[in-house]
């Protein structure tokens, strides 16, 4: 887990717009350095969608229940490719293809480890199939379950301390979609090396 406090972020304004880096540890130093990021939400033919609870090591929100993975792009990575990478390392899944569903900005305070969340999140779906593998890494996820997204926001606005801060946010675009530009969807580039016909349908977040 330490290793990855040290990777680079890319340092963006509030309309996504790049103007440097830093590492992700002082990305989430109070009071927080706004950066992108992205947020998977697996979700399969019956509409539900797939939750991770984080690990107890984590260093921001740990052991609260979030979406199926997230994580940030490095410095010059794609947002299919960062996602891919990043479904791979915690849940063994993967590739699969992805559609960003929108965008939005948060700030959050984690009262428990002192970090930050200031966030550019773009909000991507991935499909799910049932009997698809999946190899949850301990490290990071500590619990995976299955919700539907409808009932979940009304479990965050009873329970939001067992929710981490962004995920209303993620279901909220989820059901919403907005897409990143002129209200529309659109389609996350296919991982280098795979074909749209190959990951559609194969799967297995900060």
């Amino acid at each position: 887990m330490s290793s990855r406090e040290e990777h680079l972020v890319e340092l963006v304004d509030d309309t996504g717009r790049a103007h440097g880096e830093t590492t992700v540890a002082a990305a989430h130093q109070p009071p927080g350095q706004l950066h992108r990021a992205f947020s998977v939400l697996l979700v399969d033919p019956d509409g539900q969608v797939l939750l991770q609870r984080r690990a107890a090591v984590k260093t921001r929100f740990p052991l609260r229940w979030a979406n199926s993975c997230c994580g940030h792009p490095r410095p010059g990575e794609s947002l299919a490719e960062a996602a891919n990478r990043r479904l791979r390392e915690e849940l063994g899944a993967g590739p699969v293809e992805l559609t960003e569903v929108g965008v939005y900005v948060y700030y959050a305070e984690d009262p428990a480890t002192g970090r930050v969340e200031f966030e550019y999140d773009h909000v991507l779906r991935g499909e799910f199939l049932p009997a698809a593998p999946l190899l949850p890494d301990p490290d990071e996820v500590a619990e995976l379950r299955w919700a539907d997204p409808t009932a979940l926001e009304a479990e965050l606005d009873l329970d939001p301390r067992s929710y981490a801060p962004w995920l209303g946010g993620v279901v909220n675009r989820l059901l919403r979609p907005s897409g990143p530009m002129s209200g529309t969807s659109r389609r996350a580039v296919t991982p280098t090396g795979s074909s749209a016909d190959d990951t559609a349908e194969r799967s297995g977040g900060r």
